[in-house]
């Protein structure tokens, strides 16, 4: 990939300017925003609640918050920045930031993260955000995986909480119901999305393909796909999805809800289902477990900074906005509202587990997928995730819709992956 190349000053240089920016607030001033969170029940609240108080404390400043699906997401990003309409805020999941980096199209926070003194050390999954010997952005999350289920779903099947992926997949059939007899299924054992971006398709069948032993890439960033493990991992989701055990072309957000409103028995999920879940129809029948397979779903998240290509006034007004969002006081607010495992070392938790009871177990989780070095982004692989995801998706469909041998698809991605990998 070419990369455009951009005007860079020297640190000396970015300090003089950057002490130097004045913010006039007699001038109104929007900042573009957009999410695909902006209507999220987890995380929309606390987005916004940012936004008021960095409006309150700049006058005459909006902050336009807009919401992208996330499915069109990658593409509708890529689709501004091209088309030189940036917007001012970037959030971006933290496979995604990567191409838009290689291009030229984040700032370099290193020179403002040093002008306040910010010290990033212990600040989970930053290293991750290290791109072209730059700080490209700020991780939002560094997550692990956990497991919700519905208590009566269970107890009306006499079934227990399953810790491996075999009692897994035996609840997941003992839960799968046509309720009236009518054709049609009710009630689901789990469920995944399987419509719209391939990013989160890809994210939804890797614990499965985690349990099995299978990896992408190795920590040498060679592809790893034609393996038993793969071929293992494939089954298992070709099963799930062949007998039906989780709703077909539902998006990530019907399914939660379709979780939350009683209709599934098991969700494989992160943090940001809790709040989901206690504003559900049932809210009083789920709970929380570890999740039955290992090591489990982790890694990174998320991701927010600035553009590089916005007046020196905006990017101050962003990198205040920055700021607040690493606050103490909205790193806690991250862990009590939306039930996440906030990035900043210096965020105070004592007590979160008033308002998310399984605080611990998200820390256990978030440390599993980390020692077992899990994220979703494969090593070697990480500016042209977009295009193997989209790869992957369109085999794996294939797969199930062709009834293909797991053990002659793997053969294909191998190859593909190869050539993806070797084309940049």
């Amino acid at each position: 990939m070419k990369k455009m190349m951009k005007t860079c000053l020297s640190a000396t240089a970015s300090a003089v300017l950057l002490s130097a920016l004045t913010v006039s607030a007699a001038q109104a001033t929007t900042l573009s925003f957009v999410s695909w969170q902006a209507d999220d029940d987890a995380q929309g609240g606390w987005w916004k609640r940012a936004i008021s108080k960095f409006e309150s404390e700049h006058p005459g400043v909006t902050i336009e918050f807009t919401k992208v699906e996330r499915g069109a997401y990658a593409d509708t990003m890529t689709t501004l920045f091209a088309g030189g309409k940036p917007p001012h805020i970037v959030h971006l999941a933290s496979f995604e930031y990567q191409s838009f980096a290689e291009n030229g199209w984040m700032e370099n926070l290193d020179p403002w993260l040093e002008k306040d003194n910010i010290d990033m050390t212990g600040w989970a999954g930053q290293s991750s955000c290290r791109w072209n010997d730059e700080t490209a952005c700020i991780m939002l999350l560094y997550f692990g995986y956990m497991m919700a289920y519905n208590k009566e779903i269970f107890d009306n099947a006499g079934l227990e909480v399953p810790t491996t992926y075999a009692e897994f997949l035996e609840v997941a059939r003992a839960t799968t119901k046509d309720l009236n007899d009518d054709g049609i299924i009710d009630q689901y054992g789990t469920g995944h999305e399987t419509r719209g971006g391939a990013n989160q398709y890809v994210t939804e069948m890797l614990s499965y393909l985690l349990d099995a032993g299978a990896r992408w890439t190795n920590q040498s960033g060679e592809v790893t796909i034609d393996t038993p493990e793969m071929i293992e991992g494939l089954s298992r989701w070709k099963t799930l999805l062949d007998e039906n055990l989780t709703p077909r072309d539902m998006d990530s957000g019907s399914i939660r809800n379709l979780f939350s409103d009683g209709k599934m028995a098991m969700r494989l999920d992160g943090p940001w289902l809790y709040p989901i879940m206690i504003n559900g129809k049932v809210a009083d029948q789920l709970a929380i477990a570890p999740p039955p397979l290992h090591p489990p779903l982790g890694g990174s998240s998320n991701v927010l900074g600035m553009a590089s290509e916005i007046s020196n006034e905006e990017k101050a007004l962003v990198w205040d906005f920055i700021k607040i969002i690493m606050s103490p006081e909205y790193q806690r607010a991250y862990a009590t509202e939306g039930g996440n495992t906030p990035p900043s070392p210096v965020a105070d938790v004592s007590g979160v587990e008033k308002d998310v009871p399984h605080f611990q177990l998200l820390v256990d989780t978030q440390m599993e997928a980390a020692e077992a070095k899990v994220d979703r982004i494969p090593v070697g692989l990480e500016i042209q995730y977009g295009e193997f995801a989209k790869m992957v998706q369109q085999e794996v469909q294939r797969m199930i819709i062709e009834n293909l041998d797991p053990a002659d698809v793997v053969k294909v991605m191998q190859k593909k992956a190869e050539s993806i990998q070797a084309s940049y």
